[in-house]
């Protein structure tokens, strides 16, 4: 298998570094924010990625009857890497769940009010699939939505009931949200629609993380959906959530800020004495060290390894061609890279000592107090787009041909 970028592409992420470089904002770049700083989340980051938006980056691998580039993923994997290895915004929900979806399974209706607001990044969405009794299990979700039509005859869904740890419900315009339309049918009893954050009904209230992060519980009571916000057919929603799924585990668990705290910890090592002696010359620490980068080092190839199996679809699916989604691949990434963040998390806390428990930005603080936030924020990691145990399944089933219940 080659991992080898091709001149083009060098080129590109020569040209997407020089561009970031030149925008070096504390208010749109900060790698302190670890995994959340992903999140397009303020004025700021929203006009950078405006910025992206006009250099035709958003859009590069959607057709381009739709605005894109008909580009391969490979260069959006070079984007996103750029952009988390400094701690800035990426392309996801809206070039990606949404943006995707909406091209491959929406109506003309929804592909003209939307896929060019995306393309702007005139628009922010929040994903509502989890629920208080229906987390990695998303085929279990119950916020009900019943046929409506209202009183000047226009046809829709009624819906009511609470979602759970949605991110951006505090500063998004739509919800892209999973409904329960059916139900006696648990899989095919799903629908997907698109819904207005501002209207009556809608009620949101903060949680925060142990990231020091916001995540939100979002309650709807008699919300009005019209039947043209509706994506694709209807108790079909769950197969869209599934395919979409696959990308938010790769998107959303970058390699490049892994990587940043590895060198952040192996620079600590290097330039520090402990009891009169170099930290380097331990040799726990060195076997510790060691192991660490030989496990970034199967992380970097195994997130290779799902942009070339999802680049041989891309191909099949422009040539007309049965496909299916590197699903594995997805979840093998992203069950090893999480994980692998995680261990990193706690040897840098064992190396560091004592002075590694201090808040993020404590000056004094071994690596500057980086070694605690990462130890809070990785815990997150290992849940979102699917926990370690979901990973586990899909990959003992759809990857070893296992039976469900083994």
């Amino acid at each position: 298998m080659d991992f080898d970028f091709s001149e083009e592409q060098k080129q590109f992420k020569v040209e997407v570094e020089a561009f970031i470089a030149d925008r070096d904002d504390i208010d749109v770049f900060d790698l302190t924010h670890e995994n959340m700083a992903q999140i397009v989340d303020t004025p700021e980051k929203r006009a950078f990625m405006k910025e992206m938006g006009h250099k035709g980056w958003l859009g590069m691998t959607w057709p381009e009857r739709y605005g894109g580039s008909d580009g391969e993923g490979v260069y959006e994997y070079i984007l996103n890497e750029a952009l988390a290895s400094k701690g800035g915004p990426q392309i996801g929900k809206g070039v990606g769940i949404i943006g995707k979806t909406v091209i491959a399974h929406g109506s003309d209706f929804l592909k003209e009010k939307f896929l060019p607001m995306i393309l702007e990044n005139d628009v922010e969405f929040a994903v509502g699939y989890s629920e208080p009794n229906a987390g990695s299990d998303a085929a279990s979700m119950r916020l009900k939505g019943e046929k409506h039509t209202t009183e000047d005859g226009r046809t829709g869904w009624l819906l009511n009931g609470q979602k759970t740890w949605t991110t951006s419900a505090h500063f998004a315009e739509w919800y892209w949200l999973g409904v329960r339309t059916d139900s006696d049918n648990k899989h095919m009893g799903i629908t997907l629609m698109l819904v207005p954050l501002d209207q009556e009904g809608i009620e949101i209230q903060g949680i925060w993380t142990m990231g020091d992060e916001r995540t939100n519980e979002v309650w709807l009571d008699d919300v009005f959906v019209p039947d043209e916000y509706v994506v694709g057919e209807v108790n079909h929603g769950f197969r869209y959530i599934s395919q979409a799924l696959d990308l938010e585990r790769f998107t959303l668990f970058t390699y490049s800020p892994i990587k940043q705290r590895l060198d952040l910890l192996t620079e600590y090592v290097v330039d520090t004495e402990r009891d009169g002696s170099p930290l380097k010359d331990d040799t726990v620490v060195r076997a510790e060290m060691a192991r660490l980068h030989t496990d970034a080092e199967v992380a970097r190839v195994m997130g290779l390894r799902v942009v070339t199996e999802a680049v041989k679809v891309e191909h099949k699916a422009k040539a007309g061609k049965d496909f299916q989604p590197p699903t594995v691949q997805s979840s093998e990434y992203k069950l090893f890279a999480t994980e692998f963040s995680q261990r990193l998390a706690s040897a840098s806390m064992d190396i560091g000592g004592h002075g590694t428990q201090t808040r993020v930005r404590t000056e004094d603080s071994p690596m500057v107090g980086r070694a605690e936030s990462t130890y809070r924020y990785t815990v997150v990691d290992t849940i979102g787009g699917g926990t370690s145990e979901i990973q586990r399944n899909i990959i003992a089933r759809r990857g070893l041909g296992l039976p469900k219940n083994f």
